[in-house]
C-alpha cells in the first residue's frame, strides 16, 4: 500500500498580538492510498489548522514549529513555492470550511471551476464547459447550467459548497482534504457527496482526510480516526473499535452527545460535555482535559499524560484509559413533561383546537424572474419562483412543529413569511388568531415581541459592534418597555437561563465561539417573552456537544415559557429529538406531516422514506439501505406537472402521477400524506423502522 502522507512531531503557532499561541501539538498522522481517515473534535480543536498545516498552507501569522511533513515521500517543509503549487493544482486538493469565503466574488462559478481543471489538466474551451456542467450535475445542482453563469453570491451556502465539492472532485487528486465539506447540505445531497467520495477513493486509491463533526459520516466513511482536543490528539483507532469501546473520556462524551435511539425531549435530556475547551494562552501543565473530565485525578492536573499505545493498533492520552469502559453517563430524566398531539394541516381538518398560535391556509410566495433579452425578444413573462405554494399548518401553544426537507424546497422562505421578512403572495396567515397582512413594518409592536427568530448564522445576526449587554437589553427595552436599570438586572438573568456567566455581557461577538454565539442569539429571541419562536438551522453548524446543549436549552426555555416553536432543519435526527410534530417539505409543498414517533416508526411518503434512509447511521457495523433519488432535480421555476415529486420518485405508479396532483389524505394513525399511491400500499412497501436505522445522528 503506497503511503500518501507521513507526518510526524508536527507543531503550529500562531502569532496573536505579541505572543505565539501553539494551536497544534505533537502531531501525528500517517495516511495510504485508498484508506480514509477521520479527524473530529469540538470547534478550536485544531481540526482546520490540521488541514491547512498538512498542505503547508498557513496564513500569515501562522508557523511551523517543528517536525516532518511528507507527501509520497518528499519533504513538503523543504518545498518552494513553485512546487507547492505544483502539488496543489493536480495531487491535493482541499475543501474549505466556508466556501462562500474561498470562492472568488467577482468571478462567475462555472469559470472559476474551468480554471481549475485547466490547471490540473490542461483541458479548456467547449470541453472544460462540458466537464463543469456534469460535475455541477453530479454534486445534485439544480439548473447546472444556470449555476455556471452565476456569481458566488448569487448562491445559497450549501450552492457554494457543492461547488467547491465540484471543484475539487473533478481534478481527481490523490490526496483529498475536506474540512467539514457537507455541514450546510441535506442528507439526499450529502449522500451523494459520500458516494463520490467512495467511487473517487476506489477508482483512482485516493487518500481522503475527513474533518468533521458529524459522526455518523465518520462511521459509514472512514478507517481509522484521531481524536483532537486542544491541538492535541487524544485518541487514534480504527472507527470499528472507537465506537464500540472509546479509551478516552474526552472521545465517550462525543460519542454520548449522539441521542439515543427513539429519544425524545418530553423523557430526557441529551448528556453534553460541562465547561469550555481551554484558552491556549492558558494551557496548564497537565492534560488540557482535566477540567473537564468526569475521570480526573490529581496526576492529570500536574503532569501530561503521553500519546501511547494502549492496545494495537490503538493510541490514548489518558492515565485512565482502562476506566473508561466502566464509566457511563445516563441522560437525566426530563420532569414536567408534556405530551402534544398532532394537528393535521390546516386546510384539511374540520376542527379548530384551542390554544392556536399559527395557522396558515394556502400559504404562497411567488419571486418573479426578470426577463432576459431573449425573453423581450420573444414578448414573453419568465414564470416566477413558486418557493412556497399553497402550504397548510397549525401550531399550537407549548408545541413544536419541525420542518424538513432538501436545499430548495421552501423552508426558509416560509419561515421569513411568518416572520413578516416576506410578504405573501396568497393565501391567510392567523398569528394568536389575528388575521396578518403585510410585512413586519405593517405589523405592530405586541406582535413583534410575541414573534422572534433564531437564525442559522449568529454570526451574522449579532450586531459585531454592540456586546452581548446592549444586544440583550435592547430587545427588553424596546419591546417589553423597561428601563434600562431593569433591562441589564434582566440581561444576566437571561446569561445565566442560557448557562452563560455574568461576565459574558461585556464581550463582543468576535470573543464568542461559534455555540456561545447561538446561546445570545437564542438569549436575546426569548427577551421578549415570545408566544412563537422560529429556529431557522439554528445548530447545523456546532459541533456535537454543543448541540446538545444548545437543544436541552430550547426545550428547557420552551417549558418554561410556554412558547410554540417552529424548527427547521435539514437534520431529522435533531428534528426528531425535539420536535412534537414533524412536517415534510418539498418543492414548496407539504408532502407529509406526522407525530415525530410515527414518522420515524412508519414513514409514508416515498420523499421522507427516502430523506431518512439518507441519515448515515453512527455505528460503524450497521449500513442502512439507501433509497437512490434521480439526478433531474426540478426547478422551482418550472415545476414539473402532476406529482412534484414524481421524477425522482422510487415509487412512480405512472402517467397519473405526471398528470395529477396528488390529493391530501390522511392514515387511521392521523397521518397526513399528498400521494397517488393508495394508503394501504404504502403502509405495505414502508414496513416499520427498528429503533436506530438510520435515524440517529446528530451533526
Amino acid at each position: 500500500m503506497t503511503q500518501l502522507l507521513d507526518v510526524r512531531g508536527l507543531g503550529i503557532s500562531y502569532r496573536v498580538g505579541r505572543r505565539w499561541l501553539r494551536a497544534l501539538r505533537e502531531f501525528n498522522l500517517q495516511l495510504d492510498a485508498g484508506q480514509v481517515v477521520g479527524i473530529v473534535g469540538e470547534s478550536g480543536s485544531g481540526k482546520s489548522t490540521a488541514a491547512l498545516a498538512l498542505m503547508h498552507y498557513l496564513s500569515a501569522n501562522g508557523r511551523i514549529d517543528g517536525g516532518d511533513l511528507r507527501f509520497l515521500g518528499e519533504d513538503m517543509l523543504a518545498m518552494g513555492a513553485a512546487d507547492l503549487r505544483r502539488l496543489w493544482a493536480r495531487h491535493i486538493k482541499l475543501v474549505p470550511q466556508n466556501a462562500g469565503a474561498a470562492l472568488n466574488p467577482s468571478i462567475k462559478v462555472g469559470r472559476q471551476v474551468a480554471e481549475a481543471l485547466k490547471a490540473a489538466e490542461g483541458i479548456e474551451g467547449a470541453k472544460a464547459d462540458q466537464q463543469v456542467i456534469a460535475s455541477f450535475r453530479a454534486v445534485n445542482l439544480v439548473d447546472p447550467a444556470q449555476v455556471a453563469e452565476r456569481y458566488p453570491h448569487e448562491l445559497s451556502g450549501g450552492m457554494q459548497q457543492r461547488v467547491a465539492i465540484a471543484m475539487a472532485l473533478m481534478c481527481q487528486p490523490d490526496l483529498l482534504i475536506l474540512d467539514e465539506p457537507t455541514t450546510g447540505l441535506d442528507v439526499t445531497t450529502e449522500a451523494v457527496i459520500l458516494d463520490l467520495l467512495r467511487a473517487l477513493i476506489g477508482g483512482r486509491g485516493a487518500g481522503v482526510l475527513y474533518i468533521t463533526h458529524n459522526l455518523g459520516v465518520v462511521a459509514q466513511l472512514c478507517q481509522r480516526v484521531v481524536v483532537l482536543y486542544a491541538g492535541e490528539i487524544m485518541e487514534e483507532a480504527p472507527v470499528a473499535q472507537l465506537f464500540a469501546s472509546p479509551r478516552h473520556p474526552y472521545t465517550l462524551g462525543l460519542l454520548s452527545s449522539l441521542p439515543k435511539a427513539g429519544q425524545r425531549k418530553a423523557h430526557s435530556r441529551l448528556q453534553t460535555i460541562p465547561g469550555n475547551p481551554p484558552d491556549l494562552r492558558h494551557v496548564g501543565q497537565g492534560c488540557v482535559y482535566a477540567e473537564r473530565c468526569p475521570l480526573v485525578i490529581e496526576m492529570c492536573r500536574a503532569q501530561k499524560p503521553p500519546l501511547e499505545e494502549v492496545e494495537p493498533g490503538r493510541l490514548a492520552r489518558c492515565f485512565r484509559w482502562q476506566a473508561v469502559d466502566a464509566f457511563s453517563g445516563e441522560s437525566a430524566p426530563r420532569p414536567h413533561s408534556r405530551s402534544l398531539e398532532m394537528d393535521a394541516p390546516a386546510g384539511e381538518s374540520s376542527t379548530r383546537p384551542d390554544g392556536g398560535v399559527l395557522t396558515a391556509t394556502a400559504l404562497s410566495k411567488h419571486f418573479p424572474v426578470p426577463r432576459d433579452l431573449v425573453d423581450m425578444l420573444r414578448g414573453r413573462k419568465p414564470q416566477p419562483i413558486r418557493a412556497v405554494d399553497g402550504v397548510d399548518l397549525r401550531l399550537r401553544q407549548g408545541q413544536t412543529l419541525g420542518l424538513v426537507g432538501e436545499s430548495g424546497s421552501g423552508k426558509t422562505t416560509l419561515a421569513r413569511i411568518i416572520i413578516g421578512l416576506e410578504t405573501r403572495t396568497g393565501g391567510g396567515l392567523e398569528l394568536f388568531g389575528a388575521d396578518i397582512q403585510g410585512g413586519l413594518r405593517a405589523r405592530q409592536q405586541d406582535l413583534l415581541s410575541q414573534v422572534q427568530m433564531v437564525f442559522q448564522n449568529p454570526q451574522n445576526s449579532l450586531n459585531p459592534y454592540r456586546s452581548v449587554r446592549q444586544t440583550l437589553c435592547r430587545p427588553l427595552v424596546k419591546l417589553r418597555g423597561l428601563s434600562a436599570k431593569s433591562a441589564e438586572d434582566q440581561a444576566l438573568q437571561l446569561l445565566e437561563a442560557v448557562n452563560l456567566r455574568a461576565d459574558y455581557a461585556d464581550r463582543y461577538p468576535d470573543e464568542l465561539s461559534g455555540g456561545e454565539k447561538q446561546r445570545v442569539a437564542i438569549a436575546r429571541a426569548f427577551a421578549s417573552q415570545p408566544s412563537l419562536v422560529i429556529c431557522d438551522e439554528p445548530v447545523s453548524a456546532l459541533d456535537v456537544s454543543v448541540q446538545s446543549a444548545v437543544l436541552n436549552l430550547l426545550a428547557d426555555l420552551q417549558e418554561e415559557h410556554g412558547s410554540a416553536c417552529l424548527f427547521i432543519s435539514h437534520n431529522l435526527s435533531v428534528v426528531g429529538y425535539l420536535a412534537d410534530v414533524i412536517a415534510v417539505m418539498y418543492l414548496g409543498q407539504i408532502v407529509e406531516i406526522a407525530s415525530a414517533d410515527a414518522l420515524f416508526r412508519a414513514p409514508s411518503h416515498p420523499y421522507t422514506e427516502a430523506l431518512l434512509a439518507a441519515i448515515p447511521t453512527p455505528d460503524p457495523g450497521q449500513r442502512s439501505e439507501r433509497i437512490l433519488l434521480a439526478d433531474d432535480l426540478p426547478s422551482a421555476q418550472n415545476l414539473p406537472g402532476g406529482c412534484r415529486f414524481h421524477t425522482r420518485c422510487p415509487r412512480n405508479i405512472g402517467e397519473i402521477c405526471g398528470r395529477d396532483a396528488p390529493p391530501w389524505r390522511e392514515t387511521s394513525a392521523g397521518q397526513g400524506i399528498r400521494c397517488h399511491i393508495p394508503l394501504d400500499e404504502l403502509a405495505e412497501a414502508t414496513p416499520p423502522r427498528q429503533d436506530g436505522e438510520g435515524s440517529q445522528c446528530l451533526r
